[in-house]
């Protein structure tokens, strides 16, 4: 017979991932990841970056860098939507503050995913399994999102950023 507080399912996952991940230095790293992300403001700061180095294609990081915002607020809008509530389960401690209770999808993945494809579009270098990975773990060992949360934001700021990132390519 299972305990009341025995996390089952995505609350195991999430509890087990925390067991994994939880050091000093790798919380450390990922409250520092969770700020740089939040609002998707370090993202647009480095499309804006960006913008002012490569002048010949300012215009083109200017997109993905409101591509970027967009798709982190296309992600608030979905939550506002789903409403789904952070995870509140004994086994998992909460390591950062959030902006708000609901989860689904996680905005940093969402805003991560899609600098990741809009970047590597203009870049040249395929920066999505450098970036997305560790900032989907991030929100896992932080305890902020379940892991569904996070696979949706990545799957909306793909989306997002495909398709902005195809019609930059196209006007070339």
């Amino acid at each position: 017979m299972l305990e009341k507080d025995t996390p089952r399912g995505e609350v195991a996952v999430l509890s087990s991932t925390q067991k994994v991940l939880k050091k000093p230095g790798t919380v450390q790293v990922a409250r520092g990841m969770s700020l740089f992300g939040e609002h998707s403001a370090g993202w647009f700061a480095l499309g804006l970056l960006g913008a002012a180095v490569d002048r010949d294609r300012r215009k083109d990081w200017l997109v993905a860098s409101a591509g970027v915002v967009g798709a982190h607020a296309a992600s608030i809008a979905v939550k506002r939507v789903v409403r789904r509530c952070r995870p509140d389960h004994p086994s998992v401690e909460v390591l950062v503050g959030t902006p708000s209770k609901l989860s689904f999808p996680s905005s940093h993945a969402t805003s991560t995913t899609a600098a990741a494809v809009l970047y590597s579009g203009l870049t040249g270098r395929n920066l999505v399994p450098a970036l997305v990975p560790p900032m989907l773990a991030s929100r896992l060992l932080l305890g902020v999102h379940y892991p569904t949360d996070v696979l949706a934001g990545a799957a909306l700021g793909g989306v997002v950023g495909g398709l902005i990132r195809r019609k930059l390519t196209k006007k070339r």
